[in-house]
């Protein structure tokens, strides 16, 4: 019998989670993370250098691999506030923007590290090109980069994405199609609505394809909400925005928290 195939989408400290956990079954495991985040260490890793921000790829490819705990330590490793030019970056940044810089892109750069690492299963950027996420508000006021997005005060209405060199419309990096058309189960999320979950799902022929898989799509909502994106959310507006970023319907099953929140 035939592995079953889980596609998890997201970025931030969401997804890790999920896929630490995913990574100990006997499936065929796949991780589309964004490339939209243009703060801290990645953030300005992009601006110095051109490459997609690593940054949510450092954390997954942890979360998926079976390295020892020393590696890990290695790669989340971050120079502190004394060290000049490198203060805040984690080594693992610095790590994947060498190798890509080498192999000509972010994308080679995970999978010679995923290679490297033994991890189980792929990890994807969902770009192969650093991407400007922008933010229409409910008052039409725009902000442009996903670090600035939380502090305007309006809801948010909609988003979107362009290339950050050309400002072209997104393309999805290799494979991010192919493993959705081929998967059983999507995942999306946990993870910041507007700035983890959608800059991935917005990207056209990803947004394409998640109408035309067979896969059951599952939402994991995030147990509480979030300021500046989710203030006032129900778990059910949630999956509205979703479903209006699409265009139609294609949630077929949410996970909610259903407790107390300690």
């Amino acid at each position: 019998m035939s592995k079953s195939k889980i596609v998890v989408i997201g970025g931030g400290t969401g997804i890790p989670v999920i896929l630490k956990s995913l990574r100990q079954e006997n499936i065929d495991l796949s991780a589309i993370v964004t490339v939209a985040d243009d703060g801290g260490s990645s953030g300005r890793l992009r601006s110095a250098i051109d490459i997609a921000p690593p940054g949510d790829l450092r954390n997954v490819l942890i979360a998926m691999s079976d390295m020892p705990k020393f590696y890990a330590d290695i790669l989340q490793y971050r120079f502190d506030s004394s060290d000049g030019e490198l203060a805040g970056h984690p080594l693992g940044n610095l790590i994947i923007a060498a190798i890509g810089e080498m192999q000509g892109s972010t994308y080679e750069a995970i999978q010679t590290l995923a290679r490297f690492f033994h991890v189980k299963g792929n990890v994807y950027p969902s770009s192969d090109t650093p991407l400007t996420l922008h933010a229409v508000f409910r008052d039409g006021h725009e902000v442009e980069g996903e670090s600035k997005i939380t502090d305007y005060d309006d809801l948010i209405h909609h988003v979107y994405l362009t290339e950050t060199n050309t400002g072209k419309s997104p393309r999805a990096s290799k494979k991010v199609v192919q493993s959705i058309m081929e998967a059983d189960t999507i995942v999306l999320g946990p993870g910041s609505l507007f700035t983890s979950i959608l800059p991935n799902i917005v990207i056209p022929e990803i947004a394409e394809a998640l109408l035309k898989t067979p896969a059951r799509i599952v939402y994991v909502c995030n147990i509480m909400t979030q300021r500046g994106e989710t203030e006032h959310f129900s778990d059910a507006d949630h999956v509205r925005v979703i479903h209006e970023h699409l265009g139609t319907r294609v949630i077929d099953t949410v996970l909610v928290n259903s407790a107390e929140v300690p």
